[in-house]
């Protein structure tokens, strides 16, 4: 059986217990994981600060871009293990892993490649006069902030560790980097190839563990890592956040979310359809980004929901090795638990079970894609993030009340509308309180642009220049003349 050991300056390191990865679809136990307890953390963070303290600290971006390069091709060299490695830890169907996680992974180095070589300071002529009579020249630079702890979750792996550790290594820091208990795999091939293409010792560290009174705790509140990165729930950001509070260090949070599509009378039907259906649905709504609430213009309410339910009743279920398949699993039996525990809280508060409801007659973490109606906006599903395949579906009459609809929650990631009106999907996309709104379209990213949530949704914003903001700290020159 496979062992995943832990990563710390340049070499892989046992830690003492050691844990299970199981395949959600089967079951099956397919490797050990070494934890990582704190005397594993405190060499990884030590590791890290020695690489900052040397050569790595003073490099330059093309150098640091080139390396980026590297791993970009490491990643894309060995894509069929890490196709199999993503989809025995998280089910995904086979051809969404290949089309996108292994290609995206690969992507997000090449794009933090190209912005770290283009990314540049401000300048400022400042004349003379007054108590300061010579002029002078202020130039802005980057600098790294330094150790950066990288927290990921378990829904994407690949995707998300390469969304944080390429900025932070673009930037020049040096990362501890944790991927979930639940998909460890992909984050060890990863520092494999870290090691195969010559990145330098400790620059990259991988740890294994799980939360508080385990690797990520010890991570968060061991005083020499410098900043702290973390997608997850908003539960955990909470207690993340007070641990970085000792040391005034900055936080980059990206969390839960209740994400809204609104769909209006004149949208393109069938588009509208199909992609509140993958919105929903995608990775087994297994996505911060996905959409749990459904409001529809009720002209078409009635023919959307049918609509609706067909589309998801098309979705075939089964062995993510089979490429017929489109959905897979949850990723856990835990998960299955918590996420079945809405459903009966669905029926508590009187759901209309429009299709699914339940679980397929399959061995393995699944669920039926799940449709509700019948509820108010109060009620508890429409309140707190499922994270499973379901969404409810509601009418309104107006833009106004679709707006308050939308806005009646506390998290504020993402939302959709679909309208053929520009004017009304400007205004709706200017009123809605998410930090990321799709018009007649979902998941479709340009890495250049801003993400992030309000509210309980996170902290911060990653992308493009906003990623180097948040992985760097800007300071000033002043040159007299």
């Amino acid at each position: 059986m496979a062992v995943l050991r832990n990563f710390i300056g340049g070499r892989f390191v046992d830690g003492g217990a050691r844990f299970e990865d199981v395949n959600p679809a089967t079951g099956a136990v397919i490797a050990e994981v070494c934890e990582a307890d704190a005397e594993i953390v405190d060499a990884a963070v030590s590791a890290a600060r020695a690489a900052m303290d040397g050569d790595w600290g003073q490099s330059h971006a093309e150098a640091r871009a080139r390396m980026m390069e590297r791993i970009a091709d490491g990643i894309e060299a060995r894509a069929d293990e890490f196709v199999a490695a993503e989809v025995a830890d998280t089910g995904r169907p086979i051809a969404v892993a290949e089309a996108l996680d292994v290609a995206r992974g690969a992507a997000n180095f090449r794009a933090f490649a190209a912005m770290a070589r283009a990314e540049g300071g401000e300048s400022f002529e400042t004349p003379g006069g007054g108590v300061n009579p010579r002029g002078a020249v202020n130039y802005s630079i980057r600098r790294p902030l330094g150790v950066v702890a990288a927290i990921c979750p378990w829904n994407l792996p690949l995707l998300s560790m390469s969304w944080k550790v390429a900025p932070a290594l673009a930037c020049g820091n040096a990362v501890v980097a944790k991927p979930s208990e639940e998909t460890p795999a992909t984050a060890t091939l990863l520092a494999e190839v870290m090691a195969s293409v010559g990145v330098p010792d400790g620059v990259f560290n991988l740890v294994h563990g799980f939360g508080e009174g385990s690797a990520g705790g010890f991570m968060t509140a061991h005083s020499q890592v410098d900043a702290i990165s973390f997608t997850g729930e908003t539960a955990t950001g909470e207690a993340i956040m007070r641990q970085a509070a000792k040391g005034v260090r900055p936080v980059s949070f990206e969390l839960g979310g209740k994400n809204p599509a609104i769909v209006f009378a004149d949208c393109d039907f069938e588009a509208a359809v199909a992609g509140v259906a993958r919105s929903s649905f995608f990775n087994s709504g297994q996505v911060c980004l996905c959409t749990e609430r459904v409001y529809v213009e009720r002209g078409i309410y009635e023919q959307f929901v049918a609509a609706l339910v067909r589309a998801v009743d098309a979705y075939v279920i089964g062995d993510p090795l089979d490429r017929a398949t489109t959905m897979g699993p949850l990723t856990s039996e835990t998960h299955r638990t918590r996420v079945l525990g809405y459903f009966e809280v669905a029926r508590g508060e009187g759901a209309e079970v429009l299709t699914g409801g339940g679980v397929p007659d399959l061995a393995g973490a699944y669920v039926l894609p799940t449709v509700w109606a019948g509820l108010s906006n109060s009620a508890r599903i429409l309140q707190e993030e499922v994270f499973g395949p379901v969404c409810h579906v509601m009418p309104f009459d107006g833009e106004d009340e679709a707006v308050a609809l939308a806005n009646d929650t506390k998290f504020g990631l993402a939302a959709s509308i679909w309208t053929r009106d520009v004017g009304r999907a400007a205004r709706v996309a200017g009123q809605v309180k998410v930090g990321l709104t799709w018009v007649n379209c979902w998941f479709l990213r340009d890495l250049r642009t801003p993400f992030g949530g309000s509210g309980l949704s996170g902290i911060g914003r990653e992308g493009g220049r906003h990623s180097f903001d948040f992985y760097s700290e800007t300071r000033n020159v002043c040159l007299a003349l």
